[in-house]
């Protein structure tokens, strides 16, 4: 039906026909404005439509252009307004119109993948795996040179992410327009998503009272390395489990107690490793509740599997134009870093193709 040169694509690279007409199903204007109807909260469309900034905005992500004004000026025509109008659209992009973009994608690509058998083997069995990392877009010195020195310039926005290694996909992000604020403000939306049997991999600063019991009390497991503010109670003495390639590893049980004053039992794994990590670390400490059939070496793996998520967002500025130098407006600089997520899953999910097993 699409003739001889189309099929002479499926032929010769049939993995990237199918990813177009992934991309064109999930992401195509149709789809996108209809979806952002049902999406958006407070704003709504007059002559602009959202698939007009989303194509612009991709150009920049993707670096076929430069800047916004760049974008809009190469096809004034289609888009259908000013650019003072495109401007004000982005200003005013609501924070959850670009995680649910990041979902809706998810979505779409799980149940892909899954119809293909496109799923790789599980890090753990019977667990679903999800990494999770802050992400703060660059700060004012990075931008604008009119920005830099403006009174009361805001941060460009932070945002909380997770990577779902099974999927090769971003399925989750929380964003933050306050680019001051803390990151553990978000972990409260966070908690919201746990269900049973979910795995949670993370650094430090989700270490925290209230990420670990909440966690626990909702069915769902950790891998999480230890932060020095965290407070708990030893039960058992260091007991030495054997080596990993990357160290020696002992174990201990310990209590956090939650703010309701229950008691949790978590196990704690010390890690002397062969070399000091970046910031001179030789131990690591790692907390976790899963049960004991699951082998201390198999925790620590696990733990060091993700530390590969925090070069997935270089790679990201690298591969695409994340963070957009030239947009001050925070909402709309989460927005080119939602979708960059959403056109992430090749070049994020590669970084982890050689850690499952």
């Amino acid at each position: 039906m699409l003739g001889a040169v189309f099929e002479r694509f499926v032929e010769k690279s049939p993995v990237s026909v199918m990813v177009r007409a992934s991309l064109e199903r999930v992401l195509g204007a149709d789809r996108l404005d209809l979806w952002y109807e049902r999406t958006a909260q407070k704003q709504y469309t007059r002559d602009l439509l959202f698939s007009s900034v989303y194509d612009m905005m991709n150009q920049v992500v993707f670096c076929v252009q430069p800047s916004v004004r760049a974008a809009y000026r190469d096809q004034p025509d289609d888009v259908g307004a000013s650019l003072v109008s495109v401007y004000n659209k982005l200003k005013g992009l609501e924070t959850h119109t670009s995680a649910e973009l990041v979902r809706y994608r998810a979505r779409e690509f799980a149940a892909l993948i899954e119809h293909m058998g496109g799923e790789r083997a599980p890090w753990l069995k019977g667990y679903r795996v999800k990494i999770v990392d802050g992400n703060c877009i660059e700060a004012s010195e990075h931008r604008l040179k009119e920005l830099r020195e403006a009174t009361g310039r805001a941060l460009p926005g932070k945002s909380v992410v997770v990577y779902e290694p099974a999927q090769g996909l971003v399925t989750d992000v929380f964003p933050c327009e306050d680019g001051h604020a803390q990151e553990r403000s978000l972990f409260g939306s966070v908690l919201k998503t746990i269900k049973r049997s979910d795995l949670w991999i993370a650094d430090r600063n989700f270490c925290t009272r209230a990420f670990l019991t909440e966690t626990d009390r909702r069915g769902g497991f950790f891998v999480i390395r230890e932060h020095r503010g965290l407070p708990f109670e030893m039960l058992s003495p260091m007991r030495s489990c054997g080596r990993t390639s990357t160290g020696q590893v002992a174990q201990q049980r310990v209590c956090v107690v939650d703010e309701h004053g229950h008691p949790h039992v978590f196990r704690r794994l010390r890690i002397k490793l062969n070399q000091a990590t970046r910031d001179g670390d030789t131990e690591l400490y790692i907390l976790t509740n899963l049960p004991g059939r699951v082998s201390t070496k198999r925790v620590a793996q696990l733990y060091q599997n993700r530390w590969k998520l925090e070069t997935a967002f270089q790679h990201l500025e690298a591969y695409f134009h994340s963070e957009i130098n030239t947009l001050g407006y925070p909402k709309a600089a989460l927005f080119g870093f939602c979708l960059a997520l959403v056109a992430s899953p090749v070049k994020v999910g590669r970084l982890f193709s050689s850690t499952h097993e």
